[in-house]
């Protein structure tokens, strides 16, 4: 049995509206978890959302991924010399992925299967007993830099880069740019890549090809809001979610990286620096696991809006774009190889018994009330 813990808090204080699109699914999917013999509500696991957790749960987090930060690697190494922790081989996986799984009928379901296995890590090799937090980009649009999530402070996956003369490429220039000098992971070392750097000056280059060199240096970061306060504000979340009615334009506009940019690349570059903004190594900053997280949402509260005819549907091609490739199928599998034990069918990963979720009401330390939207796994 597969119990996949996803997309857990959708908090109402601040005005979500993005909640209210929840609210409005879900009675189809407490129907469709009163189904399910296997889908249990004490098998229920729940996310919040990184500014609800307490200072304890965010240190616990952080601990957690500082662990599988200096933990070594299960890779070969002489495939993969540059893999040293057990962080690494998640970077290399998606690296190796890359091609195969952005602009592509399996981007939804392969990030939502790779969020839970890096969940699971913490959880099973580090000691970690909470959930993977996700980042909600429009409670902190108008400016990220100072939210709990990137403030900095010791509670926080750590803040800004130094501010130095440099070029971002997906935005103007921000205060960032070097590398990061306070939060916890000011001493993070990233290993792998770039390939694909998004920032000049560009990081050094890997002494391999593929990217899978070592190639030891900073944790550089460009936070601005020049990004998020135009691509990723509830009002845009909104937007996606309405406004798409098949899969095949929500994962398009939720990919768009162009004259127009969806919330996928608006989140990124959003942190941008090295490793967020190469489209290969991104998962070198841990923020990336916040982010992808809230895709997850983003895409569970889609199909929440007409359950029975969204769960089942897939859109693309196998490979980016679909350039010289096949169509993507509900049967083919989702593998991560060194990270995850098992192959699941894309179909699985979409399925009912994922979304299924059940609210209740919580309040939180600063006795604000919240919705808990949690759910379980694949039978």
């Amino acid at each position: 049995m597969f119990y996949l813990q996803l997309l857990l808090l959708a908090p109402v204080v601040y005005g979500d509206a993005v909640s209210d699109l929840w609210d409005k699914g879900k009675p189809a999917l407490d129907a469709q978890l009163a189904k399910s013999t296997t889908c249990t509500k004490d098998k229920l696991l729940v996310r919040r959302e990184w500014g609800d957790l307490s200072a304890d749960d965010k240190k616990a987090y952080i601990k957690a991924v500082l662990c599988i930060t200096t933990s070594p690697s299960k890779l070969d190494p002489a495939k993969v010399p540059g893999a040293k922790t057990r962080y690494d081989d998640f970077v290399a996986v998606h690296i190796n992925q890359t091609m195969s799984i952005h602009g592509t009928g399996n981007f939804l379901s392969w990030h939502r299967y790779f969020t839970w296995a890096y969940e699971q890590v913490l959880r099973n090799e580090c000691g970690y007993t909470g959930t993977q937090p996700y980042w909600d980009w429009g409670r902190w649009s108008a400016n990220p830099e100072t939210s709990p999530i990137f403030d900095g402070s010791e509670t926080s996956m750590s803040g800004n880069g130094e501010k130095i003369t440099h070029q971002s490429f997906m935005a103007p220039a921000g205060n960032g740019g070097g590398c990061i000098t306070s939060g916890p992971f000011k001493n993070m070392t990233v290993n792998l890549g770039p390939i694909s750097p998004a920032i000049s000056p560009a990081p050094p280059a890997n002494p391999r090809s593929d990217g899978f060199g070592h190639n030891p240096r900073c944790l550089r970061r460009d936070i601005s809001n020049y990004l998020s306060s135009r691509y990723t504000r509830t009002q845009d979340i909104l937007t996606l979610i309405n406004n798409s009615k098949t899969i095949a334009a929500f994962q398009n506009t939720m990919q768009a990286a162009g004259t127009t940019m969806g919330v996928h690349a608006g989140g990124h570059f959003t942190v941008a620096g090295d490793p967020a903004g190469d489209f290969y190594v991104s998962p070198g900053d841990p923020a990336f696991y916040l982010h992808h997280s809230m895709i997850d949402r983003a895409w569970t509260i889609w199909q929440a809006q007409d359950l029975q005819n969204r769960l089942q549907v897939i859109a693309g091609g196998r490979t980016m774009m679909g350039f010289g490739g096949a169509a993507a199928a509900l049967t083919d599998e989702v593998n991560l190889y060194s990270v995850a034990s098992k192959a699941w069918k894309i179909s699985d990963l979409s399925n009912a018994c994922i979304i299924a979720l059940h609210i209740s009401m919580h309040f939180s330390s600063s006795n604000r009330c919240a919705i808990n939207w949690r759910l379980i796994g694949i039978p």
